[in-house]
């Protein structure tokens, strides 16, 4: 999105927005809004356990889940000012939007290292990014960013592949269409149809490290409602502490707070997706923890591959380690 749009659908989001006579950070308890890019889904697990705890009333808050979907442009709805806290599903939405001079900021992660993962099978395999040279790559049109990154990370020409542009299904590959589909590891139920012969090759072991999951709020938010955001933060980190100690019970909350779950499902893909929330630096560091270099080497590459058509963002103007600080005692770290 550009300035332009961005200004036409914050126009809308301001003009759609029901009247509010108090601000939700101003008298009583502060409501935090946590906008996020999707469908309500098991990627809440943390904040529904930290939810149904009690955790956010005990640090003084409440929490109020809005879903995203198809139609919905957190970033645009956060940069409004409708909502206070946004997530999207990966790292580079918010480096293209701060190239854009739209001025959201990341302040936590929920995920050490991005799930997303090209898969093959065993009698075709991809183990390696050398492994590419000559496959069909079957992969949604929004993650063909994320292929080319791939190849220009690892010195290969995009000629040197054939990109087929596939939905969410697995068949393709199944079929012998592809000899590549793409997805999140986390995603256990679609999986499930590759079976024993998968074989898997994660984006971030390509040299490609992008974050997903980060949370993130305006620039304003940050700067002056660091105490509510901390008290978010620390919360939700107990939370996803909860859900790695409990798991069962975590997924019980989960589907009694969105009933379209299933829980079976949901049970399987959390095993999955505390691998990813918890690593050897959240041990050291704290449940949300991140890397400015690596946020550096994303901006690079991607000015590298020419995504930011008005400029390059300052690594400032997308994330920033002040919040992390300031709850640095109180994040659980676990790894």
């Amino acid at each position: 999105m550009d300035r332009r749009n961005f200004l036409k659908t914050t126009a809308g989001v301001a003009a759609t927005a029901p009247f509010v006579s108090v601000s939700a950070f101003g008298q009583g308890k502060p409501t935090v809004n946590l906008q996020l890019g999707w469908l309500l889904s098991g990627n809440q697990i943390g904040e529904v356990c930290a939810k149904q705890m009690g955790y956010y009333d005990a640090e003084g808050i409440d929490l109020k889940f809005q879903a995203g979907g198809p139609s919905i442009d957190g970033v645009a709805v956060v940069a409004a000012g409708r909502f206070e806290v946004g997530q999207v599903s990966s790292s580079p939405s918010l480096m293209l939007a701060a190239s854009q001079d739209i001025p959201v900021v990341c302040f936590a992660t929920g995920a050490q290292v991005h799930p997303y993962t090209f898969f093959s099978l065993k009698k075709n395999p991809v183990r390696e990014a050398k492994d590419m040279v000559g496959k069909k790559v079957g992969i949604q049109a929004t993650g063909v960013i994320l292929l080319r990154a791939l190849l220009a990370k690892n010195n290969i020409p995009e000629s040197a592949v054939t990109i087929v542009t596939i939905g969410a299904d697995m068949a393709p590959l199944m079929t012998g269409q592809v000899d590549v589909v793409t997805g999140w590891l986390t995603n256990t139920t679609a999986l499930g149809v590759l079976g024993p012969d998968r074989v898997d090759l994660r984006l971030w072991d390509t040299g490609v490290k992008l974050y997903a999951l980060p949370y993130y709020a305006t620039a304003e938010t940050i700067k002056t409602k660091k105490d509510v955001l901390a008290k978010f933060v620390k919360a939700t980190g107990k939370g996803w502490a909860f859900a790695h100690a409990n798991r069962d019970k975590a997924v019980e909350m989960l589907v009694k707070e969105f009933p379209n779950l299933v829980a079976k499902d949901e049970r399987e893909a959390l095993d999955v997706m505390l691998q990813y929330a918890f690593s050897p630096k959240t041990a050291a560091e704290g449940w949300g923890t991140m890397d400015p270099a690596v946020w550096q080497d994303q901006i690079d590459l991607y000015a590298k591959l020419g995504q930011f058509s008005k400029r390059t963002p300052k690594l400032e103007e997308v994330m920033t380690m002040d919040i992390l600080k300031m709850t640095a005692d109180g994040r659980p770290k676990i790894g």
